[in-house]
């Protein structure tokens, strides 16, 4: 079922980015807020063929993966009115070319204790979905990274765009993953440039 069909009476929906769309959301939207949502670790195990890689290599994003005590941190985006289904059907296409994804309402936690939750949807990659990578070491997920280019750039500037809005917007969150990939793809990076 799509996202339009389970939301269509809706006039206002949050719409939560844990990915590119902290920084690219690239929709129309009323506001956003930074924050985070419970029950999911971000990992960079779904490939990429369209944005950030090819069909001969892949490139590697964030998808999330179900974990009890885990959280994510990212934005959520408030759509309303005409909005909502623009947003939808933009997502549909943009999620959809990196090989499609399932969509899950969650509870949205804006950073600070001065709002309350709200319900968020958001897009996940499966391990069903027939680009999706898998775990592996950071060091081997940096190091793809690092020599993968798609139709919209190079696989490294989204894994180091996603790394700077944490360091900005969640200075107190340390997401050991995305860290971890980050200096094995920037390792790498230095290694190739120290040959030429």
């Amino acid at each position: 079922m799509k996202p339009q069909d389970i939301l269509a009476a809706k006039s206002s929906l949050w719409i939560f980015g844990y990915g590119s769309l902290v920084w690219k959301p690239d929709f129309q939207y009323k506001r956003s807020e930074v924050g985070h949502i419970r029950g999911y670790k971000r990992r960079f195990w779904h490939g990429d063929n369209f944005h950030r890689g090819n069909d001969e290599l892949p490139g590697r994003v964030v998808t999330l993966i179900p974990e009890h005590d885990a959280s994510t941190w990212g934005v959520a985006f408030e759509v309303t009115g005409a909005q909502v289904e623009e947003a939808l059907n933009y997502l549909d296409v943009r999620e959809g070319k990196c090989g499609g994804y399932v969509t899950r309402m969650v509870e949205f936690h804006p950073k600070g204790h001065e709002q309350p939750s709200v319900s968020a949807l958001l897009y996940i990659a499966t391990a069903d979905n027939p680009l999706y990578l898998g775990p592996a070491p950071p060091e081997e997920i940096g190091a793809h990274i690092a020599v993968c280019q798609g139709k919209t750039g190079h696989n490294l500037e989204y894994l180091l765009r996603l790394a700077a809005f944490m360091r900005c917007s969640c200075p107190h969150v340390e997401d050991q993953h995305l860290f971890s990939v980050e200096a094995a793809a920037l390792s790498v990076v230095s290694y190739m440039l120290a040959l030429e």
